[in-house]
């Protein structure tokens, strides 16, 4: 029953448009990155935060703009929902580190990581670069699994799903 009920979340999370991200299972390329947390910098590990169980990463194109600032606020606010399943937040842009600092605190509300990702290199290899803009990320979110493989992802321009899509993969992989 736990089987069909994880596919069936899964099958939820997973529907993405024509320039998806990394497919399911897939592995997740490890990665080390300056990022932020309530405005104090700090380095962010892949590897390290997987230790400690699933990671929910989001590649959003441009700290302080309208839709990449609503889906700050909505991972702000599920933050703690997350925590208790497990897993850790952090978000990824191609922004320098002294903006992601100022984005962490002020609409990331101190709640996750933001990592720095200059010339969108880290989105590069999760197949999340912009394809209108070579140097910033598509709006893509990923679940990893601790095995550091994609256990879901999700591709599109509004935020408005993002969330709720990450939350259902970590509770149907926290239910596994």
């Amino acid at each position: 029953m736990r089987t069909i009920v994880l596919a069936a979340a899964l099958s939820l999370a997973v529907t993405v448009p024509a320039w998806a991200a990394l497919p399911n299972g897939a592995p997740a390329p490890a990665f080390t990155a300056q990022g932020a947390l309530g405005g104090k910098t700090s380095t962010f590990s892949l590897t390290d935060a997987l230790k400690k169980g699933p990671v929910v990463l989001y590649f959003f194109p441009a700290a302080f703009t309208k839709g990449c600032t609503v889906e700050a606020h909505e991972f702000a606010e599920a933050t703690e929902t997350f925590k208790q399943y497990g897993a850790t937040v952090v978000g990824v842009t191609a922004g320098n580190i002294d903006r992601v600092a100022e984005f962490s605190s002020v609409e990331c509300r101190d709640k996750f990581m933001v990592a720095a990702d200059p010339d969108a290199k880290i989105a590069a290899e999760y197949d999340a670069k912009s394809q209108g803009n070579s140097a910033i990320s598509n709006r893509t979110s990923y679940v990893i699994g601790q095995d550091g493989k994609v256990v879901a992802s999700y591709t599109d321009n509004n935020p408005d799903q993002h969330v709720q899509l990450m939350l259902d993969a970590v509770k149907a992989l926290h239910t596994k």
